[in-house]
Parts: C-alpha cells; structure tokens; sequence
C-alpha cells in the first residue's frame, strides 16, 4: 500500500488547512485511515483516525476543530484542521491499517502555525 499526502503548509493561528491522503495498492474493503503528528521533540500522537465503517477517534485535543473525513470509493482520507493553534504545529502523517494488522505511513506533511 502507498500513501500520498497533501495539503500542508503555513497557515495564520485561527486558520483553516484541509490534508488529503490517497491509499492505492492491495487495499482491504475494511480498514482504517488517519493522521498522526510529531512535533519536534516530542513523540508522534494520534490525531484523528476514520474506517471505512466511519467510527471515528479523535485526540481530545483537536476535537471540535478538526475534522476527518474520507471518500472510500477514491481510497482517500481528509483531514479539516480549523480553528489551529501553534501548538499544532507538527509533521502530519497519514497512516493506513488493514484488517490484519498490516500498517502504512506515507511521508509526512509539514503544518506550521504561525503569524
């Protein structure tokens, strides 16, 4: 599976952004999409995740601003970041999980906060 994302870059604090990721490759009917983000210095966290049932987890510090979503027949996920803060500054990386535990990453995007 190969993961390409988009849609980072620099955006003022109160801002919005919009990440896209696409899956192609051996892709499960069931599975999970998401982002994760490290900041630097820090550890990578989860920052929103969907599957294709569309439960969703959100970090509890994004919710209310981000918002994930994703269009399964184009095996692609969204990730809406509104709202941001400084502190949501942070390479953001698209992950893919299968049903069987098979895990991707697709290389990071950079999403800088600043005015």
């Amino acid at each position: 599976v190969q993961l390409q994302a988009s849609g980072g870059g620099l955006v003022q604090p109160g801002g919005s952004l919009r990440l896209s990721c696409t899956a192609s490759g051996s892709i499960f009917s069931f599975n999970i999409m998401g982002w994760y983000r490290q900041a630097p210095g820090t550890q990578r966290e989860l920052v929103a995740t969907m599957s294709t049932g569309g439960s969703v987890v959100y970090a509890d510090s994004v919710k209310g601003r981000f918002k994930i979503s994703r269009d399964s027949a184009k095996n692609t996920v969204y990730l809406e970041l509104n709202s941001v803060k400084p502190e949501d500054t942070a390479v953001y990386s698209c992950n893919y999980r299968n049903i069987r535990g098979m895990e991707y990453w697709g290389k990071g995007t950079q999403v800088t906060v600043s005015s």
